[in-house]
């Protein structure tokens, strides 16, 4: 269909020693919407977002971004429609400054010096952090990182961006901004993250994982309020709905 930005199919996915981290997983997104991905630690979020542009590459089964299979022929193509914002910045900030790290990824896309600059401009702009450009990104806080980290993957036009952890570490301030963000955001999104009560603002569908597997899909109102399905998972009510109950 072409409206589906993600396809898995009867994905499965073992570590080095043996240990199953994905188990049968079968799913859709569709173009533009925002996906919250939850699960206890060890439940497989982040291994399943490292399969989404070919970071990892199942045993079994299939991923397809925009119908385009997740394998080693496409994975430069694959990589130009999913940015991945992993759970710590650092992992993703390593160049000077602010500026040459947004531009790091257009510049290795054949553009134009004028086009990387643009392009840099304006990811900094839409995440509010066109201040931080000359700064050394090991000088910036946990916030700005994040931002500039989102900036980076921004700046490469992604048709889908997947976060990991998005809100890990931040002062509310720097939270709810985030928040703003995610909501003004266009593109598809697949959000994995222990902030329930972040799903619950920004996302119009859930994912449950536990063990591997995918227990429940559906709407954060649905979801949250399966009581039995939050305990077997090991999860709690956002904070935002429990003292409501």
């Amino acid at each position: 269909m072409k409206d589906l930005a993600i396809e898995v199919r009867a994905l499965s996915y073992a570590y080095p020693d043996g240990q199953m981290a994905l188990r049968d997983m079968n799913f859709t997104v569709h173009t533009g919407e925002t996906v919250g991905v939850i699960g206890s630690n060890g439940a497989g979020k982040s291994t399943l977002l490292l399969h989404l542009n070919g970071v990892h590459q199942g045993s079994n089964g299939h991923v397809r971004v925009h119908d385009l299979p997740v394998t080693a022929p496409h994975l430069v193509a694959v990589r130009r429609l999913v940015g991945l914002v992993f759970q710590d910045p650092d992992d993703q900030l390593f160049m000077p400054t602010v500026q040459e790290d947004v531009a790091f990824g257009p510049m290795n896309m054949d553009l134009s010096e004028a086009e990387v600059q643009t392009r840099v401009a304006q990811a900094l702009t839409t995440v509010g952090a066109s201040h931080l450009a000359p700064r050394a990104p090991y000088r910036l806080s946990g916030g700005e990182k994040r931002m500039v980290a989102i900036a980076g993957v921004l700046a490469m036009t992604p048709s889908v961006i997947v976060m990991d952890e998005p809100s890990a570490g931040l002062d509310p301030s720097a939270r709810r901004r985030l928040i703003n963000l995610l909501g003004s955001l266009p593109q598809t999104k697949i959000i994995a993250t222990h902030d329930l009560d972040l799903v619950s603002d920004v996302c119009s569908r859930v994912l449950v994982m536990c063990e591997g597997v995918v227990e429940a899909d559906g709407p954060p109102e649905v979801i949250f309020a399966n009581a039995e399905l939050l305990s077997r998972c090991h999860l709690e009510l956002p904070l935002g709905l429990q003292k409501h109950t």
